[in-house]
């Protein structure tokens, strides 16, 4: 279990740390009372906001409650994103600087 923690953790330090390199936030979430609740709030210039849930890279699975906060804040509408590799990461910047606001 540790060695999985430790890859999540790098895949995490990878998004905080590309997010910064465009000029942008990417904050760490915490719910207090609520289990399942998104990783990290990344906020870009232009005004372009997403919820991203990091997994570890092989293996790291989802549980009910991270499913429900994804489906629900999909039906909403809000950029929601799941980032278990630098290849999910490049793919969710470049989607959200194309889009422009909202991804």
């Amino acid at each position: 279990m540790q060695e999985a923690v430790k890859r999540e953790h790098l895949v995490e330090a990878e998004l905080v740390a590309r997010v910064r390199a465009m000029g942008g936030l990417a904050e760490k979430v915490q719910v207090i009372g609520r289990r399942g609740f998104f990783d990290r709030l990344v906020i870009l210039p232009g005004g372009r906001i997403f919820f991203v849930e990091v997994k570890r890279p092989r293996g790291g699975r989802l549980s009910p409650h991270q499913i429900w906060y994804l489906s629900a804040f999909d039906t909403l509408g809000v950029a929601i994103a799941v980032v278990r590799n630098s290849a999910d990461i490049t793919r969710l910047l470049a989607a959200a600087t194309e889009k422009g606001p909202g991804v």
